[in-house]
């Protein structure tokens, strides 16, 4: 016979046990093996790519029940690189990104609908330069599984997005800078149960650092 305080302990375990499980979803995006690249119409004669890094931010993905993913990014906008020192300056000045005054492009996804075996979309809003619009990504799941020798699971992610840069406040330069921006986005994430927490301690952490820093001028 099963006493009452050992079917309530089991209960708790399992009670425990499928919390946890719900924690796996969750993936710290991976700074370094992940990138933002920019393209935009330059006076009819090219379509120059840039790339920008990804400061922080996390995923939730469940293969199993996409509608239930999240995306949260942070895209560093000082970090511009077209392999140019005064074409990067230009970019990230006041004209454009203006990233002495925003140094973070901020995306959250609303919603991630399921279009295919690996495709699907993500419903978000992008803050850039202070201004909130929303914002379509088509995406691929590239890969989700365990290394090679099985020290980490990674969820590896492509994604295409199209944005009209006016919009955003960037109206230099009309005739010689296309107002239509491509983007494309490389993402590998990997399991960690801290990944939310880890970000929104981060992203707290930069908000106090920045006030600091304004209060002293």
């Amino acid at each position: 016979m099963v006493r009452p305080a050992c079917s309530f302990a089991w209960l708790a375990l399992l009670l425990i046990a499928g919390a946890a499980s719900a924690h796996p979803l969750d993936y710290r995006i991976d700074t370094v093996h992940s990138q933002v690249l920019f393209s935009a119409d330059h006076d009819g004669y090219s379509r120059p790519v840039g790339r920008l890094a990804i400061a922080r931010g996390w995923v939730r993905f469940d293969p199993d029940d996409w509608s239930a993913s999240k995306v949260v990014v942070d895209i560093d906008t000082g970090s511009v690189d077209l392999g140019d020192k005064g074409w990067n300056g230009a970019v990230t000045g006041r004209s454009f990104l203006d990233s002495a005054k925003f140094p973070l492009a901020h995306f959250e996804s609303d919603k991630v609908t399921k279009t295919g075996d690996q495709t699907g979309v993500i419903d978000g809003r992008l803050t850039l330069r202070g201004v909130t619009l929303p914002v379509k990504v088509d995406f691929t799941v590239n890969r989700v599984g365990a290394t090679l020798f099985g020290f980490e699971t990674i969820a590896g992610f492509s994604g295409r997005a199209t944005l009209d840069r006016t919009k955003f406040g960037m109206t230099a330069f009309p005739k010689a800078v296309g107002t239509e921006v491509t983007l494309r986005l490389e993402i590998e994430a990997t399991l960690d149960r801290r990944a939310e927490y880890d970000y929104r301690q981060s992203a707290d952490q930069s908000m106090r650092s920045r006030v600091d820093a304004a209060a002293q001028h």
